[in-house]
């Protein structure tokens, strides 16, 4: 397994600057968030993780004011000691939001894009044109600058939405799903880049339904299925208490054998029977005796962890 994230937890002890406590939020009869409370410690990088329809992308609306929590049940939200119901302006002065969606003006070209935004922030024109020079540097779109919105790759268009996500030098930046869909050499990119912001000091409130990218990237995790909060914790730590280390997954595996070694433990899911054990040897021997399929052993993930706390995947959406 990567080391990528060795430098998770630095920042743990900082003081908490994002707190979430009993929030609720409801559509009709569909409850979005149910009774969630978590915190986020300043210069960290905080991961709400779960399939599509898990509550991620609502709680972060509730979070800089674009949602309103229900009103019953007395719930509290505080970003760094404001209360988004009654100081949504202050918090996104000092946040940047980079939204699912690539909202950029068709009709301008990458600069004109990022000039028009820093007016909002009554950024003065000539340090807005220092900012978005160094903000296309960091992100590599330099010689993007004089392109029109449809001329850029999906991979130029999120990394445009960074870039105007950081015009403001954010203390609080706001990603929902920031590399959904973008190739693995893009996300890569992107992942390096908000690395080095975290290590400058901004806090990060992370939306995402890639495991991968959780564990790279997050201080800790909270695992969401249908509004409501199952696990909470550092990658690692999640691994390390709520899943045996290794898997063998058996595909195409018409039944399983009758009597399991103690070691092993099963879990099936229509062809694919995954056996898991914290001995890679144990599992090896295991394989010898399987009939049919082909299989393949790793070490377990964060899926895996979720797996076994829902018995769901995180791509279902039902």
């Amino acid at each position: 397994m990567s080391n990528t994230n060795s430098a998770a937890g630095e920042n743990k002890n900082g003081e908490p600057v994002i707190l979430v406590g009993q929030i609720s939020k409801s559509y009709g009869s569909v409850k979005a968030v149910d009774n969630l409370s978590f915190q986020v410690n300043r210069g960290s990088c905080y991961g709400l993780l779960g399939p599509n329809g898990a509550g991620k992308t609502t709680l972060m609306k509730m979070i800089y004011a674009r949602a309103l929590p229900d009103r019953q049940g007395g719930g509290q939200i505080s970003v760094f000691g404001y209360d988004p119901l009654s100081h949504q302006l202050e918090i996104k002065y000092f946040s940047g939001v980079a939204p699912q969606e690539d909202n950029l003006d068709d009709e301008l070209n990458v600069i004109g894009n990022l000039m028009i935004f820093a007016r909002f922030y009554d950024i003065p024109s000539s340090q807005a044109r220092q900012r978005i020079d160094y903000l296309l540097d960091f992100l590599e779109l330099s010689e993007k600058k004089h392109s029109m919105i449809r001329e850029l790759s999906g991979g130029m268009k999120r990394r445009l939405v960074l870039a105007r996500a950081l015009l403001n030098e954010p203390k609080l930046l706001l990603l929902d799903e920031p590399t959904t869909g973008l190739d693995p050499q893009v996300r890569h990119l992107i992942w390096d880049k908000l690395r080095q912001l975290r290590r400058q000091g901004v806090t990060m409130l992370l939306t995402t339904h890639y495991m991968e990218e959780a564990f790279h990237l997050c201080d800790r995790l909270l695992i969401m299925h249908k509004g409501r909060k199952i696990l909470e914790g550092q990658p690692r730590q999640l691994l390390a208490e709520h899943i045996e280390a290794y898997v063998l997954e058996h595909y195409d595996a018409i039944e399983s054998p009758a009597v399991l070694p103690g070691t092993v433990r099963l879990d099936r899911t229509g062809q694919i029977a995954r056996y898991y054990a914290d001995s890679a040897e144990d599992l090896k021997a295991f394989a010898d005796g399987l009939k049919g399929g082909q299989y393949y052993l790793r070490q377990s993930n964060l899926e895996d962890v979720f797996l076994k706390a829902t018995g769901r995947m995180l791509n279902d959406r039902q």
